[in-house]
């Protein structure tokens, strides 16, 4: 019985998070609401503060459940292969981002919003920051700082533009709206990788 519980809480809280993902897709997140996502789950509204405490929380557990850097878990290569990690890291970011509408709408929410949600999710993303930059200087011997300044330049460059996409058609003359300029962004990113790489 206990089994069966769980389970069907688990798939109530699926339904849930499908449900913010639906409606952001239809309505952005103006269409965000309780009674909203209640309904377009079919479940009671009572559920999401069962098993989120607020809708707020609900809409950090989607975050969460999609974030690139907060579910970033892949095992460190040795040295010799470090420069094709760095460059696969970061054009799975550019997907992971270019590919969720929903994601990308709930990171602007972010951006503008200060609460202890949102308090919550950049502390996990600083989390698996600190530790992948601390992995880096360990196997290259090189300073944190130095990491650090060159990793934080390249997400929030994507991050940032991953998100000017929907309204910007191009950037420094880079098409944001068509493969062919991601393509461009990506070779730019390889090229980068293999100078400091060379550097290290």
């Amino acid at each position: 019985m206990e089994k069966e519980t769980i389970k069907n809480r688990k798939n109530t809280e699926q339904l849930l998070l499908d449900a913010v993902q639906a409606l952001v897709e239809e309505n952005g997140f103006e269409g965000l609401g309780v009674n909203a996502v209640a309904t377009k789950a079919g479940v009671s509204k009572m559920l999401i503060y069962r098993y989120f405490g607020s809708l707020d929380e609900l809409i950090a557990a989607y975050i969460q459940q999609h974030d690139f850097w907060i579910n970033f878990n892949q095992e460190l290569p040795d040295k010799e292969h470090l420069g094709e990690f760095i460059k696969n890291m970061f054009k799975q970011q550019i997907t992971s981002m270019r590919e969720n509408y929903t994601l990308r709408r709930l990171c602007r929410w972010e951006l503008s919003a200060s609460n202890a949600i949102t308090k919550q999710l950049f502390e996990k993303r600083e989390a698996k920051g600190i530790w992948l930059i601390d992995a880096v200087s360990r196997l290259t011997g090189h300073s944190q700082k130095e990491i650090a300044g060159i990793a934080t330049l390249l997400s929030a460059a994507i991050t940032y533009l991953t998100l000017l996409e929907e309204n910007c058609p191009a950037y420094n003359g880079i098409k944001l709206q068509q493969d062919k300029g991601w393509e461009q962004l990506e070779e730019s990113i390889d090229l980068l990788t293999d100078i400091w790489i060379t550097k290290l």
